[in-house]
């Protein structure tokens, strides 16, 4: 584990980030429950702490919401009915297998470094994965939301419960930096582990290359959404993995045990970078298809950007929705 008293907010969150991600909030697009104050409006009226409207008393109504200043200078009686205020509980979930190890870029300035970043040497899709977490994990613990964080591969390696609390994002940043970086993906194992223990409505956000069967995440993210979850996809890759410009005969090992082949990349890339393409538009329409947002996002770019488009692109489908 890393220790606590050594971590330090500028080692996992550049001061650029914190800018560019300051004037947005993350809100659901869907209902989400919540058991603590925040800034998060719920459609169930009750007991809460913002009054909405009055409505006139039937029979059966709790007699504690009657407003009786009213009915002493109407003579009728009302009821208060609340707009009440919820937190929104969102879970990371970060993709901790053997492809996220991957890395092609020198390891950033003052970085304070993942258990991948140690071992390679290097900035790797994980320590890409494992910053935005960061970022997001802030700006959502800053809102008084509950922030969790789920580390995966065949199945659950980690869970950090969700919590709003004062420490949570140190535990966060300690499960994220400390944890090995390896073997295989089950989406469709995670998701049913996954559910079985988030039973309210929540926010998942995945952090993955999703470097899978795209069979494997549609049926994944059908759970999510006969759940009435919401979802965002940000599928983290390496530039070098998008561009593919390797020039010379080299090997190339499979990170989940797929083998080395020695290939010539500039006889393959161009099916390479045909099926990549196929592949990712594959899983963007199918995370589209449920009405979940996807980002595509390049590990050489900095996290700023990337969030803030999406954000601005949610809270813009936000107002449209409020609009009619």
């Amino acid at each position: 584990m890393v220790d606590s008293q050594t971590l330090r907010a500028e080692q996992y969150l550049a001061p650029e980030t914190l800018a560019q991600l300051s004037p947005f909030e993350l809100r659901a697009k869907m209902i989400v429950e919540g058991v603590m104050s925040g800034t998060h409006r719920s459609p169930y009226q009750g007991m809460a702490v913002e009054f909405a409207q009055h409505r006139q008393y039937v029979a059966g109504d709790d007699l504690k919401h009657l407003d009786w200043k009213v009915y002493g200078r109407t003579d009728k009686l009302y009821v208060k009915q609340y707009q009440q205020e919820t937190n929104l509980d969102i879970i990371l979930m970060i993709d901790a297998s053997a492809s996220m190890n991957y890395g092609s870029m020198t390891i950033k300035k003052n970085w304070g470094g993942t258990e991948a970043s140690r071992r390679r040497l290097a900035w790797t899709k994980y320590d890409h994965a494992t910053a935005t977490a960061t970022a997001i994990a802030y700006l959502c613990l800053h809102q008084q939301d509950r922030v969790g964080v789920c580390v995966y591969a065949e199945e659950i390696k980690t869970l950090v419960k969700r919590s709003s609390g004062q420490g949570q994002w140190r535990r966060i940043i300690n499960a994220l930096s400390s944890h090995p970086v390896e073997t295989g993906t089950d989406i469709v194992k995670v998701t049913e582990q996954i559910l079985g223990k988030i039973t309210n409505r929540a926010l998942f956000i995945f952090i993955s290359d999703f470097f899978e069967d795209p069979e494997a995440i549609r049926q994944a993210l059908a759970r999510f959404r006969h759940r009435k979850n919401d979802v965002i996809l940000l599928q983290t890759l390496d530039r070098q993995e998008m561009q593919f410009s390797f020039t010379q005969p080299s090997p190339f090992e499979g990170l989940e045990g797929e083998g080395r082949l020695r290939i010539d990349p500039r006889a393959l890339r161009k099916s390479y970078l045909d099926a990549l393409e196929a592949h990712n538009k594959t899983v963007a329409k199918v995370a589209l298809g449920f009405g979940f947002d996807y980002q595509r996002v390049d590990t050489h770019e900095p996290v700023g950007p990337a969030l803030t488009h999406l954000l601005a692109r949610r809270n813009a489908f936000i107002k449209r929705s409020k609009m009619g």
